[in-house]
């Protein structure tokens, strides 16, 4: 996410951050390579220009002529800057009202609304503990209704039907009565979206907001438009008085455009950001975290946050246990490390999240991706529960089979058993003189104050 940005920034800031002094010039040739970063990365001119400004007034100040390492304090204003644009802080969703409480979704066709729609159901399930319910006000897009309704089922929500030949007003007002009848806590609404901004467009959400009053009315927009993200938002908040934005596709933007433009041209919060196609993959906007991202810091608390929502705790109590006692370290455990690994975004997604490996995320994508991890467990699945369980007796007929069963070669089947007895001795080593405690107590020193540590692994 962001990598683009965050190579340019993290090069340009690492000329200044060792510094004893910080000058005149080395400051402009600084500034001067920001603004440059900012502009490849799609950022609105406006917000480049008063970006550069204001750190520029708080460099040449006292702030960093009195601080004794100049350098360091630079990179702060730089990031403090980043935070402002994107907003001081979180905003969270408005739900303290009546229920239900109405979350009206609008933005361009293909921005990903239907799918924003049900990622965010299955986050208020999870996150807020929430009764949902989600309806489709979309009559033009083909199997629009559909697609939703079965997005609705994955994410365990309830889901009021509608039919294309309904006028989109008369599907919301139905809407809202079976959910109070049903006692929701949120109704979702998805709305029509269009190839671009029109009249009979906005008239329609116009007449959708007044006949809801929804509490909160979201724009989603797809991340990768760039700065056209934040005109699109504008013209959309010149309609209907947005609440708030979510930027979809932020895991394949590789700019980071429009997470610093919108907020500022609009006047408006992001509030989530969906980083990958899964209907887990929504999170809330932290501008202090992005902003540590994109710096190349890491985002620790987003990853410790993860963890504790999708980490199997009893598959890991399991492991635990297993290897205090010394027992073996089969295929099983592997493929379980491989899938809880896979939960959590894959290793490219944790590297992006870990302090100092922000820049290493692109290299270790281009020779670790995550399509390696479905090939692993798929070579592990055509074994037999045997095979697993002792994989040293694994002959040359057996990895014939095993490679034909798993769509595979034989060199690939060879290529996991050797990493498979690799982590096993890195297992049997942690078991010696206390190796697992200590690693254990070394994380749980390492998580950051007040939040209770890292999750049992």
């Amino acid at each position: 996410m962001f990598e683009t940005l965050t190579e340019r920034l993290s090069q340009t800031l690492a000329s200044v951050t060792g510094r004893a002094k910080l000058t005149d010039e080395n400051i402009q040739s600084t500034l001067s390579e920001i603004r440059t970063a900012l502009l490849e990365a799609d950022v609105a001119l406006s917000v480049v220009t008063e970006f550069v400004e204001k750190v520029r007034a708080r460099a040449i100040g006292q702030e960093v002529s009195r601080s004794l390492s100049p350098g360091q304090v630079f990179t702060k204003i730089v990031s403090d800057e980043l935070i402002r644009v994107m907003g001081s802080e979180s905003d969270s969703l408005e739900l303290s009202v009546q229920p239900p409480a109405v979350i009206l979704l609008a933005g361009l066709q293909g921005s990903g609304k239907t799918t924003t729609a049900a990622k965010l159901a299955l986050w208020l399930r999870q996150r807020e503990k929430k009764s949902v319910m989600m309806v489709s006000a979309d009559v033009y897009r083909p199997a629009a209704i559909d697609q939703l309704a079965v997005l609705a089922r994955e994410a365990e929500a309830a889901f009021h039907d509608s039919s294309p030949d309904q006028k989109p007003v008369d599907i919301v007002s139905s809407a809202v009565a079976s959910a109070k009848k049903q006692f929701m806590d949120v109704l979702i609404v998805d709305t029509a979206g269009r190839l671009h901004i029109d009249e009979q467009m906005m008239t329609e959400i116009r007449n959708l907001h007044t006949a809801l009053s929804p509490v909160e009315t979201l724009f989603i927009v797809d991340s990768m438009t760039g700065q056209d993200a934040a005109a699109t938002a504008r013209s959309f908040n010149e309609a209907v008085p947005l609440t708030g934005v979510i930027l979809t596709k932020a895991d394949g933007d590789a700019r980071g455009g429009a997470a610093l433009s919108v907020r500022s041209v609009t006047g408006k919060p992001i509030k989530f950001m969906a980083v990958g196609e899964k209907i887990d993959a929504l999170e809330a906007f932290y501008p202090d975290r992005v902003a540590s991202r994109i710096l190349g810091m890491g985002d620790v608390l987003s990853l410790i946050e993860e963890a504790e929502q999708k980490i199997d705790k009893k598959k890991a109590n399991r492991l635990a246990r297993k290897i205090s006692k010394r027992k073996r370290f089969d295929l099983n455990d592997f493929r379980d490390q491989i899938q809880q690994m896979s939960n959590l975004g894959g290793v490219t997604s944790l590297l992006d999240k870990m302090p100092g490996m922000g820049n290493l995320a692109n290299a270790a994508q281009e020779k670790v991706n995550d399509s390696m991890f479905v090939q692993m467990e798929a070579i592990i699945n055509s074994m037999t529960p045997k095979e697993r369980h002792y994989p040293d007796n694994i002959n040359g007929s057996r990895k014939k089979r095993i490679s034909a069963g798993s769509g595979t070669q034989i060199q690939d089947v060879n290529r996991l058993l050797k990493q498979h007895k690799q982590m096993q001795k890195m297992m049997h080593k942690l078991t010696r003189k206390g190796g697992m405690a200590n690693m254990m107590r070394g994380m749980q020193g390492a998580a950051p104050p007040g939040r209770g540590g890292f999750p049992r692994m």
